[in-house]
């Protein structure tokens, strides 16, 4: 193969393997989900990074809770992230919180919990775990109050 050919071909893997951890898809209302108070056994940690849009109030009265997992049915949840005392979930911003929880496969759902006046809108959401690639859900639109909202591609990790 050409020196060029392979360059190209190298490139085309970065980019692919670059954007794999996108969840580009639009999110929804789950109407059946219900996080799990139960927690699997073992413990491990997840990094989090809440994004709020730019399109969001300046701040935010509102309680939010997040949910994620993988396709096995290894789910973490976190209630009430939000803190009015540390200016939490700002317009423009980013917040990122050091959440415990089962050990999790490739995370491929999360859900956000919205319950307030305000109207927060995220961003995207990034997850970081050991041993798995991190993954960004991008919302980037208003999240409906007191119903989870998110998105679900474990189909696609199921089959493979």
């Amino acid at each position: 193969m050409s020196r060029m050919a392979s360059l190209q071909l190298l490139t085309l893997l970065c980019f692919v393997f670059s954007v794999s951890g996108s969840i580009a898809s639009r999110p929804h209302a789950a109407e059946s989900f219900k996080p799990s108070l139960i927690q699997n056994f073992g413990s491990c940690s997840y990094t989090v990074i809440i994004s709020t849009s730019c399109s969001s109030p300046r701040y935010t009265r509102d309680q939010i809770s997040l949910s994620f997992g993988d396709a096995y049915g290894n789910q973490v949840y976190a209630p009430r992230l939000d803190d009015p005392g540390r200016r939490a979930f700002e317009q423009c911003s980013s917040d990122t919180y050091e959440i415990n929880g089962p050990c999790a496969h490739q995370i491929c759902y999360v859900y956000l919990y919205r319950s307030g006046p305000d109207g927060w809108v995220p961003g995207s959401v990034k997850i970081f775990s050991y041993g798995s690639r991190a993954v960004t859900f991008y919302y980037n639109t208003f999240v409906p109050e007191s119903i989870w909202y998110g998105f679900n591609q474990c189909q696609r990790y199921r089959t493979s």
